[in-house]
């Protein structure tokens, strides 16, 4: 079973949710949607003060709710009430909110948008282009990153071609970046100072290309040499992740200084010059 987490927006405010690809639906975060309901400054208490009525009641809704972890705003994944569409139907039944009627029809669009991507994999890519261009991303900025995910699928059903299970992707994708990057995927993540976030959301124009180069380097050397088991294909990312490094210390012999940027997305996103906030040696 996947679970994806992201966060979607009604109104410009934000809906924690998490795609359950085994059950295919979606679970919304409850005090999210307290939150825009309500527009109260505590939507917990809210919350906690309503399910403790409806528990009273009887009511079976709330009793089935699910807990699942979500980001918070520290960064850290807590577990959050979440409930999927039918669910939040019957709790929202208890909020009086004029808002009530349109989150509604925007859920069941949600869900609805979501099938249609599972659907028809090109639709899932515009949406996520529409999302990085709402945050503010550059629109060369974009085209990398949605690259980067091609090539990064590719790298994937490689792996799975060669019988790596998902649970090892972590240790491999380590290994290749640790190559060219001089760092563990934890280590990078601290170097820039992020938490939960998405490191390739983080990386700039070059950062990316160099990681897309490690990657598509890998696949392309996965099929020639046809690795049977995972110390095999350990090695194989190894030499993908070794094509990268020497690209970049090529660039950077010409440049005089390092590639790999502490620059994050909230110092670009905030109007810094992502590709230029680099550490000079």
């Amino acid at each position: 079973m996947t679970k994806l987490n992201k966060v979607q927006i009604f109104n410009e405010q934000k809906v924690r949710t998490v795609w359950d690809s085994e059950q295919e639906k979606w679970y919304f975060s409850v005090v999210d949607v307290v939150a825009v309901l309500t527009d109260s400054v505590s939507p917990a208490t809210y919350w906690k003060v309503l399910k403790s009525r409806l528990k009273k009641e009887g009511n079976e809704t709330v009793t089935n709710c699910n807990r699942l972890k979500l980001q918070a705003s520290d960064g850290k994944m807590r577990l959050t009430d979440v409930a999927d569409q039918q669910q939040l139907f019957r709790i929202i039944q208890s909020i009086p909110s004029p808002k009530a009627e349109p989150f509604k029809l925007w859920m069941a669009q949600v869900s609805s948008d979501r099938i249609d991507q599972i659907q028809d994999p090109e639709l899932s890519i515009q949406q996520a282009v529409a999302d990085y261009r709402r945050l503010g991303y550059s629109e060369e900025w974009i085209n990398q990153r949605i690259k980067g995910i091609e090539v990064r699928k590719l790298l994937t059903d490689e792996w799975k071609r060669c019988g790596i299970t998902e649970k090892q992707y972590g240790l491999l994708t380590d290994i290749i970046t640790k190559q060219w990057s001089g760092m563990s995927t934890k280590d990078y993540k601290s170097f820039k100072g992020l938490k939960k976030q998405n490191l390739r959301d983080n990386m700039t124009n070059i950062e990316i290309a160099l990681n897309m180069l490690a990657e598509a380097s890998t696949t392309e050397i996965s099929k020639q040499q046809n690795p049977r088991t995972l110390n095999q294909s350990i090695g194989v990312a190894a030499s993908g992740g070794k094509v990268a490094k020497a690209a970049r210390n090529e660039l950077e012999s010409r440049l005089g200084y390092s590639v790999i940027s502490p620059a994050k997305a909230s110092d670009y996103l905030k109007g810094a010059d992502f590709d230029k906030e680099i550490e000079k040696d």
